[in-house]
């Protein structure tokens, strides 16, 4: 291979696969890019980030404690109607801050922006300095895969401990372990409601319509019980729909029912089955009989119902025609070519879903390492590649937090189980090209005063470096401004 054609593949390697380079990256990357992406891969599975993070068994005991402070103010509030309004020397020696320090809404508003704040810091920080950025960028598209979002308090406790827990450990295993890790993670279970599900033939149902007020209609009856038990459908459908065939993978809505049918039970334990916060199933709350899903029967009972299912969703053809397709639009382009996909795809077939053969057939497929760059960052990227480029890591959430949620990708706040979008349209518009320029001129201006421009530029790109944007650089006025120039070339805002 030419000198010029390994120099080339060195900076793809770091830039396309990677998070971005740090000072001296690409250099590491030269004598064999692909080697140096591979080496990267390892069974054991991704980094975790700094820190000693809580586990989500001990966020939800947390969060178990502050609603029962919750329901505690609220009876006694109710206690409290009537009683004369407190004194005014009270409200002058500061009762009124005391209260609002104790008021349970706002210890839970306090208490999700902190663990929010803190578990995507330490996520930020591991991806700006890791030396393995190409596992990082595979862990996180998982992580985006299975999305759970902070849209929901009980949530917004535990996603990062759920990266952490179910995502984490399992990105270069089988797909299938990660697919279950996921899907019984608290996580995930209190984000799509499943904890909400109960067989409506259940042994809970059927205690529940025994328990039912004595003078109540037969109609009266099915209402009181339909408004404590139910089927939710959330969970069965994103699996189906987001997680494994796709949309257009061949099932119906009788086969999504079907499939909740068969998870009722699935939850998370409570005091009384010693594993608050866990992960557990209920046989009680679990719809009896069998299923038939996108044309396969199950007669399992309970919990080995759905781990059926779930197997032989992660092994049908449409999961890794969809997942694979996932993969080479993250990687590669917006609108991946269909070698690519199909390399993938035979990758996953003959390795039964092992994710590191699937890591490794990226590597080795020719269109990933093509040189025109298809892919614009997205704006935790671009955020993570800035620090890179500086040779930094975020020292805190107020560095980069608020201008990632002004750029439209809020910390662990997904709009939706979709997760982010991948396209360019989605975060090219004018309006936010103007603040990331605003983001880059700071930025520079509080990392590079001391520092060429230039260095850092060849450092960041290597032979991605166009000639236009290395002579605008260079003609800065100022070095602040030369790094500025960089990050927001179109090479350094496209991978």
């Amino acid at each position: 291979m030419a000198l010029a054609d390994q120099d080339l593949k060195a900076a793809i390697a770091v830039t396309r696969f990677g998070l971005g380079a740090k000072p001296g990256e690409i250099a590491q990357a030269r004598q064999d890019p692909q080697g140096y992406l591979r080496a990267q891969i390892r069974r054991s599975g991704a980094d975790q980030p700094p820190g000693e993070a809580a586990t989500s068994a001990q966020r939800m005991a947390e969060f178990r404690e502050y609603r029962r402070d919750r329901k505690d103010a609220r009876v006694e509030k109710t206690a409290d109607v009537g009683a004369p309004r407190l004194k005014a020397a009270q409200m002058e020696t500061g009762a009124q801050n005391q209260t609002e320090a104790r008021d349970p809404v706002k210890v839970v508003g306090n208490m999700l922006r902190q663990d929010i704040s803190s578990d995507f810091t330490a996520r930020t920080q591991l991806g700006a300095s890791t030396d393995a950025s190409f596992r990082e960028r595979w862990t996180l598209f998982w992580a985006n895969h299975f999305t759970v979002s902070a849209t929901k308090a009980i949530t917004g406790t535990i996603v990062g401990p759920f990266e952490e827990e179910a995502i984490r450990p399992n990105v270069f295993g089988r797909f299938m372990d990660l697919l279950g890790a996921a899907e019984s993670h608290p996580a995930m279970l209190t984000y799509l409601d499943q904890i909400q599900s109960i067989g409506p033939n259940s042994q809970f149902a059927m205690f529940a319509r025994r328990r039912a007020p004595r003078g109540v209609g037969q109609a009266g009856i099915q209402e009181a019980v339909q408004r404590k038990v139910g089927l939710n459908e959330n969970l069965a459908r994103e699996i189906m729909e987001l997680h494994t065939v796709g949309v257009d993978g061949g099932y119906t809505q009788a086969d999504v029912t079907e499939f909740a049918r068969a998870m009722t039970g699935l939850s998370i334990g409570s005091e009384r089955d010693g594993v608050y916060g866990g992960a557990v199933f209920r046989e009680q709350a679990h719809e009896p009989g069998e299923r038939t899903i996108m044309g396969v029967g199950y007669n399992q009972r309970g919990k080995g119902q759905t781990n059926a299912i779930l197997t032989d969703l992660a092994a049908k053809p449409q999961t890794a025609r969809f997942v694979c397709t996932k993969l080479a639009r993250h990687f590669v382009s917006d609108d991946p070519s269909p070698a690519l996909v199909a390399r993938l795809e035979s990758a996953w077939t003959v390795s039964n879903g092992d994710l590191a053969h699937v890591a490794e057939a990226l590597i080795a497929a020719p269109e990933a390492w093509d040189p025109t760059p298809r892919k614009f960052k997205t704006p935790y990227e671009f955020i993570v590649s800035s620090f890179r480029a500086a040779g930094g890591q975020p020292p805190n959430f107020q560095s980069f937090g608020p201008i990632l949620t002004a750029l439209g990708q809020k910390p662990f706040s997904a709009p939706s189980p979709k997760g982010w979008p991948e396209d360019a349209q989605s975060w090219a518009a004018p309006d936010s090209i103007v603040k990331r320029m605003q983001f880059a001129q700071a930025f520079s201006s509080a990392t590079a005063r001391d520092r060429d421009p230039r260095i850092l530029a060849s450092d960041a790109l290597g032979e991605r470096l166009s000639v236009e944007t290395a002579k605008a650089i260079a003609r800065a006025e100022s070095r602040p401004e030369g790094f500025a120039l960089l990050l927001m070339s179109p090479e350094f805002q496209r991978r």
